[in-house]
């Protein structure tokens, strides 16, 4: 595969990964109203979270005014049993703390029903979001992933939902309570003093303005904040994943140093942002200080005067703190809704992305379609600018073994890659049995193949599953089968577990070769019209090689097969050998007679012979 994915961005050890610009969010609040348009479905459910969130805060609200009047009572019975007058009324305080408990009590209920519901709502929204992903990378085309680090798709399905759901749970009930509490409080100190509450009130422009100075201020370090965090993913997940190479190259100061880098910008967009929008809460606090001394000094000289009660201080100091505490609350939610605007500008991104085109009425073929494949002045690029095929035209027919050869990026991969329907092609036509392949669902061009790759992939199971992957439905004698003509059962029957021994997540627990006869027998085991072979036994010994090219010549009886080989001695009983140079098809027919030709074939089996 290697030369034939040009401009690719991948990654690989030696590259830079994408991420951050540093730039300020594309759309705060298009990316705000798309997650707002995404939860409609719960829309219910948040309504009776925030109306609980409103009510829990009302209730809170109505308690201070109460103990206000329960400390004008206890101040006055002890001013009437100091002059002789009477005494302190207990029976009319412990009264006042009963309905107090009740409104606190009512109030908490409402409050623990709202986090209830919020918990489970979020988690629904995270779950439906991770779903909406899974399903979308599916219907990705290849080029997405071929152009994208792999770490950075990992963060979207990760910690940008994860940055999602936590901001949901913390933020709109928090906004609605601290809206019902500002409001409830502001009503409540009108009733005990409009003076008082001007100059408490007279703070919030001086507040609203910090706020939204330093917002302003902090989103764009935020926006680089997730970004810097999926770059750094994706570096981590491929040294990780290559550590092999990274050592056998010495290459591990080098991965360090670029790790450094992408920490150190982490780091300082991280920090930034934290340290912005961590200045709002001192912020507001400083200015709550100062509205607590102003009011301390108004009640007090109205308290003088007669014109209100000791009680009516105490709670409207209360108040007061009540009436700066959402404001905190709303700095804090504002900090959270930058990040999650930020994650939700990425998955909303990812989820929007283009798809592989749909067929509107696409053509099936039958299962026992007779696999019949025609190129027809196929020219196509990766890039439009830079086709890799030019004019490539040829037929294989039926039940033929097609073999395509030729140097390191001449085109090879690329030709399966068109044949699978992974890329469409810029002009010509590919036909299956007559059928153009644009006119067919990709998934029923693909179930017609069965592809092993010189790049095995096996997945974090039992070698049963693994083995069982292309057909979900076969027995296990069937797969005992396809490891048995695949020449893979005995060294199966040699590991720990057999059958049902565990791969880890790399598959390193079984050597190259033994991975590559897994793919082989999963292969076998699918069973279908056509076969594609990349490279199938490049990573096994010359004994397995020959083994393994007995079970493909008997498997690849009555299927169309496409061999792509370098080392040549593997395909001279081909039916049709195309022989590829610079994206072009330069001389195609048998080994025979092309060594006769003694063309550009020849001189690339004479050169392996040497």
């Amino acid at each position: 595969m290697a030369g034939e994915r040009p401009n690719s961005k991948r990654g690989g050890f030696g590259n830079p990964y994408g991420g951050g610009s540093g730039e300020k969010a594309k759309d705060f609040k298009g990316s705000i109203g798309r997650l707002l348009k995404y939860m409609n479905k719960y829309v219910l459910a948040l309504i009776i979270a925030m109306a609980c969130a409103g009510a829990g805060a009302v209730f809170f609200v109505l308690g201070p005014k109460r103990m206000g009047r329960a400390t004008t009572i206890l101040a006055e019975g002890i001013m009437k049993k100091v002059s002789g007058n009477g005494g302190i009324d207990f029976q009319a305080i412990g009264r006042i703390l009963i309905i107090v408990i009740i409104l606190y009590t009512i109030g908490a209920i409402f409050m623990m029903l709202q986090s209830l519901i919020m918990a489970m709502v979020t988690q629904k929204i995270a779950f439906s979001l991770r779903q909406d992903i899974s399903q979308k990378i599916n219907r990705m085309p290849l080029g997405y992933f071929e152009s994208k680090a792999t770490g950075d798709v990992l963060s979207t399905v990760t910690n940008d939902v994860d940055t999602i759901g936590t901001s949901l749970s913390q933020t709109f009930t928090t906004i609605v309570q601290s809206i019902a509490s500002v409001v409830g409080t502001l009503i409540m100190m009108l009733t005990i003093s409009p003076i008082m509450t001007l100059i408490a009130v007279i703070m919030l422009p001086v507040s609203a303005g910090l706020i939204a100075f330093t917002v302003k201020r902090s989103q764009v370090y935020f926006k680089d904040q997730q970004s810097r965090l999926g770059s750094i993913n994706g570096q981590v997940e491929e040294t990780i994943g290559g550590h092999l190479v990274v050592q056998a190259f010495n290459r591990e100061k080098a991965e360090i140093n670029k790790f450094n880098e992408e920490n150190k910008a982490l780091y300082k967009s991280a920090w930034k942002s934290q340290f912005l929008s961590g200045l709002m809460q001192p912020i507001m606090i400083a200015i709550s200080n100062l509205g607590y001394v102003a009011v301390a000094i108004s009640g007090g000289l109205l308290a003088a005067g007669g014109i209100i009660s000791i009680g009516d201080i105490q709670a409207f100091i209360q108040y007061v703190r009540s009436f700066s505490q959402p404001l905190q609350q709303f700095a804090q939610v504002v900090n959270q809704l930058q990040s999650m605007a930020a994650a939700a500008e990425r998955v909303f991104d990812f989820l929007e992305e283009e798809e592989e085109l749909h067929v509107e009425e696409p053509v099936s073929l039958p299962e026992d379609h007779p696999g019949r494949v025609d190129f027809e002045e196929v020219y196509f690029g990766y890039d439009p600018e830079h086709i890799v095929l030019k004019d490539v035209t040829f037929t294989a027919f039926p039940k033929q073994k097609v073999a395509i050869v030729g140097p390191t990026g001449a085109g090879k991969t690329t030709i399966v890659k068109l044949l699978m329907r992974f890329y469409d092609v810029n002009s010509g036509r590919i036909l299956i049995d007559g059928v153009d392949l644009k006119r067919m669902n990709r998934e029923d061009v693909r179930k017609s193949f069965a592809m092993v790759l010189q790049d095995t992939w096996l997945f974090n199971g039992t070698i049963m599953e693994n083995i069982r992957y292309g057909r979900p439905d076969a027995s296990d004698e069937e797969v005992i089968e396809a490891a048995k003509a695949a020449r893979a059962h005995n060294f199966i029957e040699t590991l720990p577990g057999g059958y049902d021994m565990v791969l880890n997540e790399e598959a390193t627990n079984v050597s190259l070769g033994q991975k590559q006869l897994l793919t082989i027998a999963r292969a076998i085991l699918s069973d279908r019209n056509m076969l594609i072979l990349d490279e199938a036994t490049s990573s096994v010994d010359t004994r397995t090689e020959i083994q393994i090219q007995e079970a493909m010549d008997n498997l690849m009886q009555g299927r169309t097969s496409f061999v792509i080989a370098h080392r040549l001695s593997t395909i001279r009983n081909a039916d049709l050998i195309l022989v590829m140079e610079n994206g072009d098809i330069v001389e195609q027919g048998t080994h025979k007679e092309l060594l006769e030709k003694g063309g550009f074939y020849a001189e690339l089996y004479n050169s392996q012979w040497g």
